[in-house]
């Protein structure tokens, strides 16, 4: 594997020649469409040719070439032609990322071996809460969906080097446009959508756009049952020819029933692996996971003759959850089926978030050429509040296994609540970068991230008081070798607070480190096949990893760790009817005291494809495919996941010129397998599953 910064940028250059003659061997077979024809975006696959910019990376409008990390864009088209309505569905189709169903309310997310914790929308926004998704997110509200793999301090100014996701909002329109869909699956999944937008006066100067969306589905699992209805409204306002001001409000109201807390011991007491149907579940047809997700925002955005523009944006974010749980504890007997114990309890909290957020960008001259800069700020203050009302009996007794499902689990008796947790954080931050054109083939990219994050308050019977400044510097080059071939390369410092605790119940340190990445990124067919290759090192000293149980409360220690991988990624078209996508990730993780965490797949393979009959009442008809080799982890004796791929295919057609019906299959194969490995416990995927979905077009 790769093991410095040299060595990294000679396996950059190994790649392109690999990349070189794969495309070459490729054009000599596919047509060139016509550039007159070249859009941005051909059936789900955002063609990254000049035309796709990001500002994701660096907060610097830049083409994905120009960009010098790893960027993967999911558009509009590709959610619908796959049915991609949650993010976790989303994610699971991007190259590198994998999705950990720990629980069915519960997700994490990991990339180039370490967790993703920052998503943003339209570039703004702090780490997920405890690093984790609650509830189920839905995918209506955003037109695409940005992934940046690798460290971004420069944007986001703390984390892990894995991966940044950008949700892209819809915004309101300057042309009438409404659709509406209906959708209905496996297990009674009803949909509904409308999405209407367009101007609101004569001069279209005001501009609205009203959004929902409601989704109620059973499930395969017993007991498992989920209600989500999704609100939002946006108005855009040009207030002069320079100045648009958009205000906006969502809100995602998720209500669960008969949810994992913890999910299926895996093994006997004997180590013998337990045989479960399916369906199976440690849940009770009482518990339940309510979250409500809501943010407000206003962005002020004005543009200077000169090129300059100068954005501010306000966002306000208030997250509450109500949970009565049921964990399953023990390892059950062989014989009997029993030994399987729970706990409960019911949480309340309530989480805000403020965020003020503040930059200029725009091109300046230097020794005869134009560049960009970006300079910026922002301050945030966070707060959490959590209560705990834990059952009197922490002992509930389970049914024999054979019985679960059939026989009910009694519910408890609740003493009353308290408050178990109350956090405040500030995080202020400036930041600045530079786009500098050094030559015609020769751009690169430097800048800093200036932070300072101070927090006070309580968690579980520990204080948790933090106050840490942090300096990271960014740099990146990318060299073009001809108009369709750029060399690229970057380094950024990694900053990573951590709210987990030692053996002492004190918070560990920030974690820090290192990342670096260099490759290759090609155009072909006349920009319209996208291709990469990259290979990345990241190091972290301190990084919390999970060592051992004191009581119920999970130890963490402060140990460094590496990883060192390649990924490759091929994006476009191969002609004006075929779309394709594939990306391969190989990494090797390397820990103290042999913590590798053997639940991260270390190779993955994700691609998907259409073709359309534009003949046929555009009829089309695609798949995709998942794959990860195998994963373990150690309960009273190893479990192991063995390596599995999920196929999932689509037919959609024009029944009219207003409406298209699309069919979708997932995991097509059937294929059984296990949601992760992450923890101790873990329960089955969704069999195979088929949804009708019908779109009307106004």
């Amino acid at each position: 594997m790769i093991s410095s910064p040299r060595a990294l940028l000679m396996a950059g250059a190994a790649l392109l020649a690999l990349s070189s003659a794969a495309v070459a061997q490729a054009e000599e077979t596919a047509p060139v469409a016509d550039a007159g024809v070249v859009e941005n975006q051909v059936d789900g696959v955002v063609v990254t040719g000049a035309r796709t910019r990001t500002s994701a990376v660096t907060g610097l409008d830049m083409s994905l070439r120009e960009t010098p990390q790893s960027v993967t864009i999911l558009d509009q088209a590709r959610i619908r032609n796959f049915g991609l309505t949650s993010v976790n569905d989303l994610l699971a189709q991007v190259t590198g990322v994998n999705v950990e169903k720990v629980e069915t309310d519960r997700t994490y997310y990991n990339s180039r071996g370490f967790d993703i914790t920052n998503f943003q929308v339209d570039g703004i926004g702090l780490p997920l809460i405890w690093g984790i998704q609650f509830g189920d997110l839905d995918t209506v509200l955003f037109d695409r969906v940005e992934v940046v793999r690798g460290a971004n301090s420069m944007m986001t100014g703390t984390g892990n080097p894995s991966a940044t996701v950008n949700y892209v909002r819809k915004r309101p329109t300057d042309t009438f446009k409404a659709n509406a869909a209906l959708q209905y699956g496996s297990w009674d999944d009803y949909r509904l959508e409308a999405d209407v937008s367009g101007p609101l006066n004569a001069a279209g100067t005001v501009r609205g756009r009203l959004i929902y969306a409601n989704e109620d589905r059973g499930s395969y699992l017993d007991y498992y049952h989920v209600n989500r209805n999704v609100y939002s409204g946006l108005l855009a306002w040009d207030v002069t020819p320079k100045l648009t001001v958009t205000a906006g409000y969502a809100l995602q109201d998720n209500r669960s029933r008969g949810v994992l807390w913890g999910a299926l011991p895996l093994l006997y007491e004997d180590g013998a692996k337990v045989d479960y149907p399916r369906s199976a579940s440690t849940s009770a047809d009482w518990t339940y996971w309510d979250v409500k997700d809501q943010t407000a925002f206003t962005e002020l955005d004005y543009r200077f003759d000169n090129g300059w523009e100068l954005k501010a944006t306000g966002t306000y974010k208030r997250f509450n959850e109500n949970a009565k749980l049921l964990y399953a504890y023990g390892n059950p007997d062989p014989d009997t089926g029993l030994g399987v114990k729970g706990m409960s309890g019911v949480y309340p909290s309530k989480y805000e978030n403020f965020i003020l957020d503040a930059y200029a960008s725009g091109p300046f001259q230097l020794f005869g050429r134009t560049h960009q800069l970006v300079v910026g700020g922002q301050t945030s203050k966070s707060t959490g509040k959590e209560w705990e009302n834990f059952a009197l009996d922490s002992e509930i007794p389970y049914p024999a296994i054979g019985l679960w499902g059939a026989q009910r689990v009694a519910e408890p008796a609740y003493p009353g609540a308290y408050q178990a947790s109350d956090q405040t954080d500030r995080l202020s931050r400036f930041y600045a970068a530079a786009h500098f054109s050094v030559a015609d083939p020769l751009k690169i990219v430097a800048g800093f991230n200036a932070l300072k994050l101070k927090s006070k308050g309580y968690s579980y019977g520990a204080d948790t008081p933090r106050d840490e400044k942090k300096v990271s510097p960014y740099v990146g080059a990318v060299y073009d070798l001809n108009p369709n071939v750029s060399l690229y390369a970057s380094y950024t410092d990694i900053f990573n607070p951590q709210s987990e605790r030692d053996i002492n119940n004190r918070n560990l340190p920030a974690a820090h480190g290192k990342a670096y990445e260099a490759g290759v990124k090609s155009e072909w067919f006349d920009h319209r096949l996208y291709l990469t290759g990259a290979v990345f090192q990241s190091e972290q000293d301190d990084l919390a990893i999970a060592v051992g149980m004191d009581g119920s409360r999970t130890v963490y220690a402060g140990l460094d760790t590496k990883v060192t991988g390649y990924e490759l990624e091929a994006t476009g078209a191969l002609s004006d009817q075929w779309t394709v996508s594939a990306g391969w990730t190989q990494l090797k993780v390397e820990g103290e005291d042999g913590q590798n965490r053997e639940y991260l797949p270390r190779k993955t393979f994700k691609a998907t494809t259409a073709y359309t009959f534009p003949e046929l009442r555009n009829l089309t008809i695609g798949g995709a495919l998942r794959w990860q080799s195998a994963v373990s982890m150690v309960d009273i004796a190893p479990v192991e996941q063995k390596a599995y791929g999920v196929v999932d295919l689509m037919a959609g057609l024009d029944l009219t010129d207003k409406v298209r019906a699309t069919l979708n299959v997932k995991n097509a194969a059937d294929k059984t397998y296990l949601t992760s490995l992450m923890w101790t416990q873990s329960y089955y995927a969704a069999p195979r599953s088929v949804s009708l979905r019908l779109d009307y077009s106004f």
